[in-house]
C-alpha cells in the first residue's frame, strides 16, 4: 500500500489591501484559508460545490465562488471580501448601505456574497437593465428576501455611482 503524503505550498497575495503570506494544504479551498487562516467570516460555507453564491470573494476585481476554487490559485492575486469595503473607521461603503436602506438582508447568509458581486457589477461602471442585474445576481441563493430588495439595492446604487436618475 502507497503511503499518501500531504503537499504544503506557501501562497502570497494580498487580502483587502493587505500583502500576506500563508503555507496551506496544497488541496484546501480559498474559503477554508480566508475562514480558518485569516478569520474572514464573511466567507461563508454554504454548499461547498460552487451553486449557492454564499463564499463569493473578488480576485483581481472578479467574483468567484471561493470553495471550488484552490487557496494555491490566489498566488499573486489581489482577493477582496466583505471585510475589504469597510472603511477607514468601520463605516459601511455605499452597497452596504443601500441594503441596509432597502432591506435586503434578513437572515444576512448570503449578503457578503450578493454584495461582492454588487461590487463587480458597480466597479464596472456600466448602467444594466434589471434583466441584465437579476442575470449577474442569479450566481445566489437566498431563502429570504425574495431577491426583489437586493436587486433594487445594487439598482440604487448603480444609479448613485453614476449620477444618474432611477426611472420609476
Amino acid at each position: 500500500m502507497e503511503k499518501h503524503q500531504i503537499q504544503y505550498q506557501t501562497v502570497r497575495f494580498n487580502l483587502n489591501g493587505k500583502d500576506v503570506e500563508r503555507t496551506v494544504d496544497v488541496r484546501a479551498s480559498l474559503t477554508d484559508m480566508l475562514r480558518n487562516d485569516f478569520r474572514m467570516t464573511s466567507v461563508k460555507k454554504g454548499c461547498e460545490v460552487g451553486e449557492c453564491g454564499a463564499c463569493n470573494v473578488l480576485i483581481d476585481g472578479e467574483a468567484f465562488n471561493s470553495c471550488i476554487y484552490l487557496a494555491v490559485w490566489a498566488e499573486g492575486k489581489r482577493v477582496r471580501t466583505l471585510e475589504g469595503l469597510l472603511g477607514p473607521n468601520g463605516e459601511l461603503s455605499d452597497i452596504q448601505q443601500a441594503f441596509v436602506d432597502e432591506a435586503a438582508i434578513q437572515c444576512g447568509f448570503c449578503s457578503p456574497g450578493f454584495i461582492l458581486t454588487a461590487v463587480e457589477i458597480l466597479e464596472s461602471g456600466k448602467e444594466y437593465t434589471d434583466d441584465e442585474l437579476r442575470k449577474l445576481l442569479s450566481g445566489h441563493l437566498c431563502r429570504c428576501t425574495g431577491y426583489e430588495n437586493i436587486l433594487r439595492a445594487v439598482k440604487k446604487t448603480m444609479y448613485q455611482r453614476l449620477r444618474k436618475e432611477a426611472p420609476q
